[in-house]
């Protein structure tokens, strides 16, 4: 069941102290508050809710996502989240409590659920209205009028011509790159994830005997005997190839040992003994040992859909080719990045070549804004002959050289040269933009999930309107420092 409130947003004095005095308007959480668009994200909040009507209370959106943004700004835990939520009355105003409260509002086990009900998707719709909403503040457009700047024509509104006079020229940079957002996962390796897979079969075995206690004798696994062998090997520093590929067989054969032994217990008892978690780990672990079992045989180190992760495995190894990773294990992201905001255009979970997507990316930029962009800087990978077509047609300049061979004119070259070494350096914005994410909000080894990498960006973005507001009242308060010492210096020379 859920309750609107009509009163989303408060205002910072209507918040009750029970100590006296009120909240500081200027406070970076009260400035958020007011920032986000809390009766439109409510909307898209309810359906995933089911039937509103029936069932307990249901928390409100902006107890629920705000809960979230706190989490992933601050760095915390669910747990720690909570704390902090009941320990400071700026947080406790945020997430929408209109009085201070010495008691938890809520448990640490709701944020899985709050997670559960916003999707990556909401959280980026979010994202967009929240840019596009502060660049029209920014720009100082009216709300009536259309994001192409509303052209007008003598022509019929139905005839191509007068569609192409009414799209504006195009207007602005479209900045491009890729990243991967790494995972909180040991690092893979066959023996490794075959010896988790036995381990946790013997546990299954465990399980699903205890009702035959006494009965009959449990299946042997030879579980110690195995424990041996997976620590001879891995304590070595640098096992031969051979070595490993027996290493990988033998646990192979505990394994399909394992699976045997289950599939007769489950004949007896029946899978009701499991409880959910471990059955969805069944399932994935007859799929890595099929998938061992082939690059066992083929004697290769590759196959489609690999799972290196039995608690996610939806997590694929990324080939990124970095000097410290080479290899990353999480989610691939193309990112665009106008005006020092950032969206999400692409999130997979498998790889994926970020060049096909280029097109993609303009049009999105183009339902965002009205106008298609001046300019593309793109990296290397970007730079197909198909894109370098697509762009010439819509007439944007894509970073880079062109094909062919230099022209023979020093100044056209030098030209070039200027230009190309301009992008460059812009281009040096997106990659700050993942650097900040990484180092800062924990992008770079997180959950893997896609609503938090969504609120990764969403508070990036809110960071950059909160940094860009303050910024002209940390420029006046400069400039009246540099004043007085100005006059003082100019006082003491007289």
């Amino acid at each position: 069941m859920y309750e609107h409130n009509e009163n989303q947003i408060i205002m910072p004095h209507e918040f009750f102290l029970p100590f006296g005095g009120q909240l500081n308007p200027d406070n970076r959480w009260v400035v958020m508050a007011s920032l986000i668009p809390w009766n439109e994200v409510e909307e898209a909040y309810i359906e995933t809710l089911g039937d509103t009507k029936q069932g307990s209370k249901a928390y409100n959106v902006r107890l629920a996502l705000g809960s979230l943004i706190i989490k992933e700004r601050l760095g915390l835990s669910d747990e720690e989240t909570v704390e902090a939520i009941t320990e400071n009355p700026y947080l406790q105003y945020f997430i929408g409590l209109h009085s201070f409260q010495q008691t938890a509002p809520f448990h640490s086990s709701s944020m899985t659920h709050f997670r559960k009900r916003f999707n990556g998707e909401l959280i980026n719709e979010l994202n967009e209205s929240l840019v596009l909403t502060q660049r029209k503040k920014d720009e100082k457009v009216p709300d009536d009028e259309p994001p192409n700047g509303g052209g007008h024509t003598s022509e019929e509104p139905n005839s191509s011509s007068s569609m192409e006079s009414v799209l504006p020229p195009n207007q602005g940079k479209l900045l491009l790159d890729a990243t991967c957002a790494p995972s909180d996962i040991t690092y893979p390796t066959d023996i490794g994830l075959l010896n988790k897979s036995r381990e946790k079969l013997e546990k299954f075995i465990d399980t699903l005997h205890r009702p035959l206690a006494g009965k009959q004798k449990k299946p042997r696994t030879y579980r110690v005997k195995a424990r041996k062998e997976y620590l001879s090997l891995t304590k070595q520093r640098k096992p031969g190839y051979q070595k490993i590929q027996e290493g990988i067989e033998c646990q192979l054969g505990y394994v399909k040992r394992n699976l045997l032994h289950i599939e007769k217990l489950v004949t007896q008892v029946g899978l009701d003994q499991l409880t959910s978690k471990r059955y969805r780990d069944l399932f994935v672990i007859q799929e890595i040992y099929r998938q061992q079992s082939i690059m066992y045989k083929n004697q290769s180190h590759s196959i489609e859909d690999r799972i290196v992760s039995i608690s996610q495995p939806h997590i694929r190894p990324i080939v990124r080719g970095k000097a410290n990773a080479p290899v990353e294990f999480g989610a691939k992201l193309s990112v665009s990045l106008v005006d020092g905001y950032a969206f999400i255009d692409t999130l997979s979970w498998d790889a994926y070549h970020e060049g096909i997507f280029l097109k993609e990316s303009i049009e999105s930029y183009k339902e965002r804004f009205g106008y298609y962009p001046e300019a593309v800087l793109a990296d290397t990978i970007y730079r197909t002959r198909e894109n370098r077509q697509h762009c010439k047609d819509l007439g944007i300049r894509l970073s880079g050289p062109k094909l062919g061979r230099p022209s023979k004119d020093q100044q056209i070259n030098a030209e070039q040269k200027r230009i190309e070494r301009k992008d460059n350096s812009d281009r040096n914005a997106i990659e700050g933009k993942f650097g900040e994410g990484k180092r800062k909000y924990g992008l770079g080894l997180m959950e893997t999930s896609e609503t938090v990498i969504s609120l990764q960006f969403l508070i990036m973005n809110i960071e950059k309107i909160l940094r860009d507001s303050f910024l002209p009242i940390f420029q006046n308060w400069l400039q009246g420092i540099l004043s007085r010492l100005q006059y003082r210096l100019t006082y003491k020379v007289a």
